[in-house]
């Protein structure tokens, strides 16, 4: 029997710093972190950084309207709003359904 439960969503993308803003970036992102696997729905939410000094976020969410909830929260809006000043061009940024079972400690119900 196959499952009625929405079937995880994921976003993933680089962003490359401005020329000396490499370090207002990395804060930034890093002060995105605990708060967003505190959110509801928060399966997985990774920040690493590239050897070419890009940024690189995975963020796998247990549906779409807990995505569009993290993403209507204060927390992202002032992250949005700070966002630009420190970006070289726009985020690559990518959106996906999650086909592969997910096997995470959390639960997805």
């Amino acid at each position: 029997m196959r499952s009625t439960a929405p079937a995880p969503v994921s976003l993933y993308g680089f962003l490359t710093p401005k020329p000396g803003h490499a370090d207002e970036l990395r804060k930034l992102l890093m002060d995105l972190v605990e708060p967003s696997r505190g959110h509801e729905g928060s399966l997985q939410y990774h920040l690493h950084e590239q050897e070419d000094g890009r940024f690189f976020l995975y963020e796998v969410w247990r549906s779409q309207e807990d995505l569009d909830r993290h993403n209507a929260t204060p927390l992202l809006r002032t992250f949005m709003s700070a966002l630009p000043e420190h970006l070289e061009g726009t985020p690559e940024a990518y959106f996906g359904t999650m086909r592969s079972p997910y096997s995470g400690g959390r639960h997805l119900t």
